[in-house]
């Protein structure tokens, strides 16, 4: 039923500033479309120094990067010269394609005056047609996503196709991201008629066929299986999903199909080629010295 539960590890994005870790994973580097996933928060901002959780001008390519909010406030600034802030509930959707900047900026002063803070940051790769299209970005507003109730179950559609419901935010590739609440003994499905599908648990727990499974656990389903999900507790899932691309390669902020790729965009932002948001251009996040070559490819053996 399970092709595997990947744990949450933790990563340091800057200095004070944790996250959980989900996608990629030494044994399952993509589901779907979805290469990356981050759960960041929930942070105390009146105990924290927000300029310390600033992400800084960094690079992107090949990918799309979508950034949804449980609570708190993020700015987005991008070479496109767009300024965006992010608010619970809605969608940035940036593509980076070809190649893009952003920053990620925590500016709001009723948040640094004790609000909280938590996220969810996810890559969706691009299929490789359009892994060189021109960088873009877009921000859709809680109100513009589906959102469907019934007796102890709350969902909204972040993007694509699931349950009916169709998100009106434009994607590559089919896909499914949902955010679902669950009141506890509540029972819920996943979306079917994809090869790849994953629930995370953000928050509580869930029972799959006799088993619990708790916070911080994403659990990867084999295609065709659809069971049954019943909340142990009142429980916060993002579910997600679609169908597989091809494999991929990725190296710190780069994802692409072919390693060469990777190299360029390597010396691109070390050059300056990848130019900075031009409203936050006086510092960046310089490219690490990292000796390790690309991760991806052909996926190990033991992912069954």
């Amino acid at each position: 039923m399970l092709d595997i539960v990947i744990p949450a590890r933790t990563a340091d994005i800057t200095p004070g500033f944790s996250v959980k870790r989900i996608l990629p994973y030494q044994l399952r580097r993509m589901v779907g479309p979805f290469i990356f996933v981050d759960h960041g928060g929930p942070v105390d901002m009146s105990t924290s120094a927000a300029s310390t959780l600033d992400v800084l001008p960094h690079p992107h390519i090949g990918l799309s990067t979508v950034s949804y909010l449980f609570s708190g406030e993020v700015t987005h600034r991008d070479s496109l010269g767009v300024e965006q802030v992010i608010k619970p509930g809605e969608v940035n959707w940036m593509t980076a394609g070809k190649g893009i900047a952003h920053s990620e900026r925590f500016e709001d002063p009723a948040i640094r005056a004790g609000g909280k803070l938590e996220m969810i940051q996810t890559w969706v790769a691009l299929p490789e047609m359009d892994e060189e299209a021109d960088p873009s970005f877009k921000n859709f507003t809680a109100d513009q996503l589906p959102v469907f109730t019934d007796t102890g179950v709350w969902m909204r559609l972040i993007a694509g196709d699931a349950f009916g419901l169709k998100s009106e935010v434009p994607t590559n590739s089919p896909l499914f991201y949902l955010h679902v609440v669950l009141d506890q003994g509540s029972r819920f499905g996943i979306p079917t008629g994809y090869a790849e599908r994953g629930v995370y648990i953000a928050k509580g727990s869930l029972t799959v066929n006799g088993i619990n499974y708790t916070a911080g656990q994403l659990l990867v389903f084999s295609k065709g299986v659809d069971p049954v999900i019943v909340a142990a507790e009142h429980s916060t899932l993002m579910m997600l999903g679609g169908e597989h691309l091809g494999d991929r390669y990725i190296w710190w902020n780069f994802v692409s199909s072919r390693k060469e790729r990777i190299e360029q965009a390597k010396e691109d932002w070390k050059q300056g080629r990848i130019i900075l948001p031009p409203n936050d251009n006086e510092e960046f996040i310089p490219l690490p010295n990292i000796n390790s070559r690309p991760a991806g490819g052909p996926p190990p053996n033991a992912l069954s």
